[in-house]
């Protein structure tokens, strides 16, 4: 039986705490944990209101991964839910809305997956984004480049861009939008990929065929649409190390020299926050949101 914590009023069950899922770094489930709570602050408005698919890996990333979009089989009749569409018809996803549903969502090992819409209006995307994956031997100064030429693309059209590390081997560009489907959206981006494969030719792929790749940046424009979901800001990612998908400031995409700069840990987030806030805070003010042309 795993012990009970209280959060926030609500009783959680965290199990395994010592156990090692990251051996390369020696990180523990506790101390996934520990990062998840200290993280909740700016963690959590990427969040509140979006469906959560999880990316679950219960014995660290060498073990089973699996995608969960369906409310996970013993989830607590506390945590919030949805109900979304789908093409082969509606289900019931989670909703993470507070502490008490992320520890209990953290303690199954996940990486936190969200759509580009909330579940109060799933007919209208609140959010536009670029997922730049570079093809060996390019890497994230690549990707660097583009999302620069990109930035200044996207603020051409009144739109403004944030950048976020992937966690993984690239970089997500987030947009704050309104008044469009998630269709409008995609086709925008598209648009917007293939402009800057045209504009970047020795650098830029907008297709995702295998081939064309290597040493190139893939402009992908696809998670836009309405079923496709982004790691979220902050979480940690199914890798060899607890590398986390973390906001970075465009003096560093200006400065990114070499890959590594762009690999920040679970314990490189607290530091930055502290000094930066939340370098993606500016998404939630409507107000900046763009209408796209």
């Amino acid at each position: 039986m795993a012990p009970m914590t209280e959060v926030e009023g609500r009783r959680v069950a965290l199990s395994n705490l010592d156990k090692v899922l990251y051996p390369a770094a020696g990180l523990t489930k506790g101390e996934l944990l520990h990062y998840y709570a200290t993280t909740a602050q700016v963690l959590l408005p990427h969040l509140r209101d979006r469906p959560v698919s999880f990316l679950r890996y219960p014995d660290g990333p060498d073990g089973q991964v699996f995608f969960t979009k369906n409310v996970p089989p013993g989830t607590p009749e506390w945590v919030t839910t949805a109900e979304v569409p789908r093409s082969e018809g509606p289900a019931r996803m989670v909703l993470v809305q507070d502490l008490a549903s992320l520890m209990w969502a953290a303690n199954l090992v996940t990486e936190f997956h969200t759509h580009q819409w909330t579940a109060g209006d799933p007919g209208e995307a609140d959010r536009l984004v670029f997922d730049l994956d570079p093809g060996a031997p390019a890497t994230v100064v690549q990707c660097c480049e583009v999302a620069l030429w990109l930035r200044d693309r996207l603020a051409a059209d009144g739109v403004e861009a944030y950048a976020k590390t992937s966690g993984a081997k690239g970089l997500h560009l987030l947009a704050g939008v309104r008044g469009a489907s998630s269709e409008r959206v995609s086709e925008y981006a598209k648009a917007l990929a293939v402009e800057a494969e045209k504009a970047l030719p020795a650098l830029v792929v907008h297709r995702m065929t295998r081939s064309l790749r290597p040493g190139k940046v893939f402009v992908d424009w696809s998670q836009n649409a309405a079923r496709k979901t982004t790691a979220a800001p902050y979480t940690v990612r199914a890798r060899d190390v607890p590398a986390v998908s973390t906001p970075v400031t465009w003096d560093e995409v200006a400065g990114c020299g070499r890959a590594e700069q762009f690999v920040f840990r679970t314990a490189d987030v607290g530091p930055r926050v502290e000094d930066y806030g939340d370098l993606l805070a500016p998404l939630f003010d409507r107000g900046r949101a763009a209408v796209l042309p």
